[in-house]
């Protein structure tokens, strides 16, 4: 029995041997490999922890903004790594998001109501409650297809205003404007209203309603995303980070 044990230890110790070995590595070289591999296997499923942590509120949140939200705990979990490593690590654990290119357009420009011209060209936006932008966007629930209509802060990125409704009449611009004149903090008028050039924005309805709530019309003069940014970045953080992409119930 003992000749046994001594025999399976030695057949064993002959294993790792040449393991070691073949690797070009010490004894101690190829337990240290070890170590360092354990560890390395650790960090990162902490990572991915913290990853499952974020992706749970927001879902869609790219590899770029995640790192930002990861700072903090990385250093509280004395762990050191950069937007590469996490590259490669989302994308090894299946994790990493491709953006779909193609989008729903909700803007109808055909139409004879006035255009007014675009302000922001070359506006220097310097405080909260200057310049507000609003778009709608396409959001898909179970019941079928809604639109959720949004006014920000182009300053400070808040939304002032927001109204979801299963159709796109001017009603709904409306009320998200009296939202939005509502939650102003400050009492002065002149605040420039920059839109898409969509017909719910330009009937005569919306730009009497908006010019007696004390707003300025501004609008894009051509069907350029660009014209309207913040409020396009806006759109796709609440659907790409926030899930208002997937179906809702």
């Amino acid at each position: 029995m003992v000749s046994r044990r001594n025999s399976e230890k030695e057949e064993k110790a002959f294993k790792l041997k040449w393991i070691y070995e073949s690797l070009g590595l010490s004894k101690q070289g190829y337990y240290q490999r070890i170590a360092t591999d354990k560890i390395k296997e650790i960090r990162n499923n902490t990572v991915i922890d913290l990853v499952l942590e974020i992706r749970e509120r927001m879902p869609g949140t790219g590899t770029r903004k995640l790192l930002d939200h990861l700072k903090e705990k990385l250093v509280q979990n004395n762990i050191k790594m950069g937007r590469d490593a996490l590259f490669d690590l989302l994308r090894w654990r299946g994790l990493f998001i491709k953006r779909p290119k193609r989008f729903h357009i909700t803007t109808d420009s055909k139409h004879f109501y006035y255009k007014s011209p675009n302000l922001l060209y070359n506006l220097p936006v310097t405080h909260a409650e200057q310049v507000f932008v609003a778009d709608i966007t396409y959001i898909k629930t179970d019941a079928g297809h809604a639109y959720l209509a949004l006014v920000t802060d182009i300053y400070s990125r808040k939304v002032m205003g927001w109204a979801l409704e299963d159709n796109m009449r001017v009603e709904m611009v409306k009320n998200n404007l009296k939202m939005t004149h509502k939650n102003c903090v400050f009492s002065h008028k002149n605040i420039i209203h920059h839109s898409d050039r969509g017909i719910q924005y330009c009937c005569t309805d919306h730009s009497e309603f908006a010019e007696g709530k004390g707003f300025i019309l501004s609008t894009t003069q051509k069907y350029d995303p660009y014209e309207n940014a913040i409020a396009e970045r806006i759109n796709r953080i609440l659907k790409y980070e926030f899930g208002l992409k997937r179906t809702l119930k």
